[in-house]
């Protein structure tokens, strides 16, 4: 098989950093979970396309109508923020792709870098994203930000948003990242996008590149 070409590994890519709508799941009620930080930051980043939490034991979350399953969105989803336990995440991963969910980012950790048994768990994952076409930033990563203005998307749990500007910045660790959009802040240093690669098990540092 060929490698993909620039042009279509953006278009490939397209589905994370240029949704039209976002599915968090396991977005949570409670504010000192990440699960309800990243709910937040796309509602207070004022994301333009349509935000669906996803969390079976609540009817709404951050005044937004919650499903039990992405499975049960009425409407097309492009991007899919997983943050469930680890030993959900290949079920979820599952119903995201039935669902046709075409990118992933999976905060979940506990995978490649807890040992072998979390390596293995991560092949499968990985195995069965490409599988079906589907591009993933992560596992055990801090998520992604594009903002420009037509969408404002801010799919972290970073306490700090980034502002607009002119440069774009790729980590793989997410306390970097934290550290990054705090620092970018305080100098009025402004970015275009933003990526916390985590693990890498699918998009890699020279597919954003």
């Amino acid at each position: 098989m060929s490698e993909p070409t620039p042009s279509q590994t953006r278009t490939s890519l397209e589905p994370i950093f240029s949704p039209r709508s976002v599915a968090v799941v396991g977005a949570s009620r409670n504010r000192e979970s990440i699960g309800f930080a990243l709910l937040h930051n796309l509602v207070m980043g004022e994301f333009q396309g349509a935000i669906f939490p996803i969390n079976p034991k609540a009817s709404s979350i951050h005044s937004l109508k919650a499903y039990p399953r992405i499975g049960a969105v009425p409407d097309p989803v492009d991007l899919a923020v997983v943050m469930v336990p680890r030993d959900l995440v290949l079920p979820v991963v599952d119903e995201c792709i039935a669902a046709g969910v075409r990118g992933l980012v999976i905060i979940t950790a506990g995978f490649a870098e807890t040992g072998d048994e979390g390596a293995a768990l991560e092949r499968r994952l990985c195995e069965r994203v490409r599988a079906a076409g589907v591009r993933m930033v992560g596992p055990n990563c801090m998520g992604v930000i594009n903002t420009d203005a037509a969408l404002s998307l801010n799919a972290t749990f970073a306490p700090t948003p980034a502002q607009p500007g002119t440069v774009g910045f790729v980590s793989q660790s997410g306390a970097l990242g934290v550290a990054i959009l705090n620092a970018a802040a305080d100098l009025g240093i402004g970015l275009t996008q933003f990526a916390s690669m985590g693990n890498k098990a699918d998009v890699s540092g020279n597919d954003l590149v």
